[in-house]
């Protein structure tokens, strides 16, 4: 799963808090060892016929279910069913059928079986049940906002503009919402699969479809069958009006796209990427593409970012993009490489527990550095990585484990700290061994313990097993231990002795010292020499010798390293790092320095070879007494007009805008039309700056497409300068802005808006699209999100009147 919640800073900002209030009232969990499950039985097989009733938001379920002892001799099953209304339950043998007694408390099912089953002994169960979902009350996470299994989207058609839709999300134990099974992620079986559903609807699934049959009441049976075994959670289910876009067969293999009818054009500009990444995961890893296709359907309401289930992946709205929107760069790229590499480590090998989330998270957050890096280069790669780092580092982690067997839910382990930290872990083991042995040892791994369930100790043998070296330092630090280093880089040159010191001191408190492999570069002019040093002391001290003085010394030259790092170089070294670090972070910190220090080098950025850097750049130069300088200006103009990145373009066009002046109208006039969202944002707020009679009809002119920054600035006039009888467009603007901060910061525009709209019909669909918006977020974070709006809306209602105060308190219960 690729955990992408709502994207809004306040909401980050106010849940950690929140969550730090909860964790602090209640640490009974802290005394609570979560253990592997205990497997007593091996599913073997998972046979499954179902029909839906839209009405009622209800599946109706045959099952066939194999299981056998896992070792012990067993005379019953516990089995999981959650919510469900069981009918049937019975033993199937040959063709007959025998009734079972069985025991169902609503969450569990044990069922009394005819005799004792030894080990080896396969016996198939059967059910019959009505799987209701919506009437079940079960714990979500920020990452997974309920765990209802199967979601049931406008069912009987009665929101407008809004398809009907079936999907479900398995992970981490929700699968049994919507059939009976082992939920536990060191199961794996077969499956089988029917669906009956109205004719109109496509279905997905698991594995390929083996059958098609049309029904005299209007409907169809799809039967879909994946013969390679897998966890319980990446079961699924999707039906729908789809499109069905078929790309380029890998290697004989199906790659699909399931979008609605308006992304048709644009599936293949999305996820046209797909069989790539499957070819460099399986050339990377030396371990081919096991499974029979891969699918990716994106439906509405799901609010998880991405899931890996196998060969069918689901997809949340955002990852919907149009060609202007892809011209910015395709935002879902790396989730879509997130999901394909899970089908290795994940869907191959599988971690055996929740405390072990690493096995399948880490990788997949490690996958998109490696996938960016080959496709992109190592700047692209880098970024990704900083970014990822900086999110771990402010996610306030630092007293949690990467493998942890102490957790308040099973949710929490889908954190800042699977993901984030465990991927730049294995960025700092695969420098540590080398990129080779990295490959051998992931390919030695997956062959090992394919469809196995794996800890973090297997992983660490493998690795071992490759390279000869003992690993226990490091899984000790950085798996079973928390945190990470605070260091202070300082440097001594003595002349007269020839030796360059560097005085390393940790400064995380409460922590251990960690041990840490470290590369510095040491440079004379234009050549360098690298060295290989240990860090293993709270202070330590690394020694070089010279005969011509050092012009710099780079500690961790590669920037691999999980810390946070505060390093005190001179102007003189840091000028020389931007000459020579070549890294992106060398060349960003070198910014950042300029920046602090109001040095002329910062202007160097702006040309810089990575896009990136000069994004950076831009950002950072305002803040120095060279924002106006004349050269500086006259390099950001040429930018503005043709750098070849639509980010960096429309980065520069913001920064002229912010000094409104008519030479540089011509220049936004021209770019207004841009292909690219962002540029025409950044281009027609330029105008609005000089001229607000000329910007106002190009806002109107636009408003029908207008998503991005162009929709922002369209949304900041039209709210400003315009009146009711711009209703309809600054509506569908706002409604069309996906869930992120830019609609939160344009939400309270938003209300005022409305309170210039006379008609109380407009009014209200104005509050049900904010009341939309708010309903995305995950219902315990919501009181945050109605605390925001709260003055606003009142201020709303009591300029409207009873009714519409009335509407708002139904529409925010």
């Amino acid at each position: 799963m690729k955990q992408i919640i709502v994207a809004i800073v306040f909401l980050t900002t106010v849940c950690s808090v929140q969550a730090q209030r909860n964790t602090r009232q209640d640490t009974t969990w802290k005394t609570i060892y979560r253990e592997t499950p205990e497997q007593t039985h091996d599913i073997k097989h998972t046979k499954l016929d179902v029909r839906f009733d839209f009405d009622k938001a209800w599946m109706y379920g045959k099952e066939w279910l194999t299981l056998q002892p896992y070792f012990y001799p067993s005379d019953s099953v516990v089995l999981d069913a959650k919510g469900m209304e069981i009918t049937e339950v019975a033993l199937i043998t040959g063709t007959a059928k025998k009734t079972l007694k069985h025991n169902y408390n609503g969450m569990q099912l044990t069922v009394y079986l005819d005799k004792l089953y030894r080990e080896g002994e396969k016996f198939t169960l059967y059910f019959e049940y009505i799987s209701k979902p919506n009437e079940l009350e079960v714990e979500g996470s920020a990452a997974i906002t309920d765990a209802r299994g199967l979601y049931f989207i406008n069912p009987k058609g009665d929101q407008k503009g809004k398809p009907t839709q079936i999907w479900t999300q398995g992970e981490t134990e929700a699968s049994s919402v919507w059939f009976i099974t082992i939920d536990k992620p060191n199961q794996n079986t077969t499956q089988e699969l029917s669906m009956t559903v109205p004719d109109k609807y496509v279905t997905l699934s698991n594995g390929l479809m083996t059958g098609q049959k049309k029904n005299p009441d209007g409907t169809r049976t799809d039967t879909w069958k994946l013969d390679i075994p897998h966890a319980p959670y990446l079961f699924f289910m999707g039906v729908g009006e789809y499109s069905v876009i078929k790309d380029k067969p890998y290697k004989g293999k199906e790659i699909s796209y399931y979008v609605e009818k308006e992304y048709a054009p644009y599936a293949k500009g999305i996820f046209g990427h797909t069989a790539e990444m499957i070819q460099f995961y399986e050339n990377y890893t030396g371990f081919p593409y096991i499974w029979p296709k891969y699918a990716q359907i994106v439906s509405r309401d799901y609010v998880s970012g991405a899931m890996e289930n196998s060969t069918a992946v689901i997809h949340q709205e955002t990852a919907y993009q149009n060609d202007r929107e892809l011209a910015d760069g395709n935002r879902w790229e790396e989730t879509i490489a997130h999901e394909v590499f899970h089908h290795w480590f994940g869907n191959i090998v599988t971690t055996e527990s929740w405390s072990n989330l690493t096995i399948n998270e880490s990788f997949a957050n490690y996958s998109e550095y490696l996938w960016l890096e080959y496709k992109y280069g190592r700047d692209k790669a880098d970024q990704h990585a900083y970014n990822d780092m900086t999110g771990y580092i402010n996610s306030g982690s630092e007293q949690k484990k990467l493998v942890r067997h102490h957790y308040a839910n099973k949710e929490d382990m889908f954190d800042a700290v699977s993901y984030n930290k465990g991927g730049r872990i294995l960025h700092m083991m695969r420098d540590f061994i080398g990129d080779s042995a990295f490959k051998k040892s992931l390919n030695h791994f997956l062959k090992t313990y394919q469809h196995k369930p794996v800890e973090a100790t297997q992983l660490r043998l493998s690795f071992e097993e490759v390279t000869g070296l003992d690993l226990n330092w490091f899984f000790n630090q950085w798996y079973y231990g928390s945190g990470h280093p605070k260091m202070t880089f300082r440097y001594v040159l003595d002349d007269a002795a020839g030796k360059a010191h560097v005085i390393v001191n940790q400064t995380q408190k409460e922590q251990h010292v960690f041990r840490l492999p470290i590369k510095v570069d040491v440079y004379y002019g234009d050549k360098k020499t690298r060295f290989l040093r240990w860090i293993n002391k709270r202070t330590d001290t690394l020694t070089f010798d010279y005969t011509m003085r050092p012009t710099l010394i780079n500690p961790d030259p590669e920037r691999v390293l999980l810390a946070e790092i505060t390093d005190n170089k001179s102007e003189e070294q840091m000028i020389e790092q931007w000459k020579h670090g070549g890294t992106f972070l060398n060349r960003r910190e070198a910014i950042a320095f300029f920046a602090k220090n109001t040095m002329p080098e910062i202007a160097k950025g702006l040309t810089d070879k990575f896009a990136g850097i000069r994004l950076f750049t831009l950002q950072q130069i305002e803040k120095t007494p060279y924002k106006d300088d004349q050269a500086v200006i006259s390099t950001i103009e040429d930018m503005a007009a043709s750098d070849p990145d639509k980010n960096v373009q429309a980065e520069a066009l913001k920064y002229l805008a912010k000094f409104k002046k008519e030479k540089h109208l011509p220049l936004f006039t021209k770019y207004v039309t841009d292909v690219s969202y962002s540029v025409a944002g950044a281009a027609l707020k330029g105008v609005y700056g000089i001229n607000k009679t000329a910007a106002i009809p190009l806002a109107k002119q636009h408003a029908g497409d207008a998503r991005g920054l162009l929709g922002s600035v369209v949304t900041e006039i039209l709210l400003e300068s315009g009146t009711e009888a711009d209703f309809d467009e600054i509506a569908t603007i706002y409604r069309n802005i996906p869930p992120s901060e830019e609609k939160l910061e344009q939400t309270i525009p938003y209300i005022g808006f409305l309170e210039k709209v006379n008609d109380l019909e407009k009014v209200k669909r104005g509050i049900d699209d904010i009341a939309a918006f708010r309903n995305m977020i995950p219902a315990e974070y919501r009181v945050f999100i109605d605390e925001f709006f709260k003055m606003q809306l009142t201020k709303l209602g009591n300029s409207k009147g009873k009714e519409i105060q009335q509407y708002i308190e139904q529409s925010f219960k």
